[in-house]
């Protein structure tokens, strides 16, 4: 966890009791067209790479801001798919979602991963190093802008080679959860 300090939030990982607070979050924040995007399709179904799901609480414990990413292969080439990166709509501008994406390549660095893919805005994401150099040869399942797909190599010369459909890699959301909105679930003891 990075503490409070002058920040006014703390990273913290993800745990199974912020599902329903990152899901209300998300849908403030992303609006009801976000289960539409490209990067959705390699990770409906799927849990989160393991140790990289991250989110942000005020001093209150509010939820604010989240951060996950997803373990996804290309050929040879296994890789870590970052998304969704999102700030509540009432504390954006205050620094929160470039932390947490430091926080996260820091931390998928030290877990030894090679290279993290998005799609995103390259004028917002160049600052932590993701550029559409070396994504070329790679594929998403569903057709996104060429100048959206991104990737940071966290292993220098990484993503050289890379190139094939990206698919999921990553471990299957248990069953009980698969495809049903977490804010709908029942906790039976």
């Amino acid at each position: 966890m990075c503490g409070f300090g002058k920040t006014g939030f703390a990273i913290e990982n993800e745990i199974e009791d912020d599902l329903a607070a990152r899901e209300a979050m998300l849908d403030c924040a992303m609006g009801p067209g976000r289960k539409r995007k490209s990067s959705e399709k390699l990770r409906r179904g799927m849990l989160p790479s393991s140790g990289l799901a991250f989110v942000t609480r005020d001093s209150n414990g509010t939820l604010i801001g989240s951060v996950r990413l997803w373990d996804v292969a290309a050929g040879d080439w296994q890789l870590l798919l970052l998304g969704p990166l999102a700030v509540a709509p009432e504390v954006a501008g205050r620094g929160i979602g470039s932390a947490l994406m430091r926080h996260a390549i820091n931390r998928a660095t030290e877990l030894g991963h090679g290279a993290i893919m998005l799609v995103g805005d390259a004028a917002y994401y160049s600052r932590f190093g993701f550029s559409v150099e070396k994504t070329g040869g790679l594929i998403m399942p569903r057709p996104v802008e060429r100048s959206r797909l991104l990737g940071c190599e966290l292993v220098p010369g990484y993503l050289d080679e890379a190139a094939g459909l990206l698919v999921t890699n990553g471990r299957l959301a248990p069953a009980s959860v698969r495809g049903v909105h977490p804010a709908r679930l029942v906790r039976v003891a």
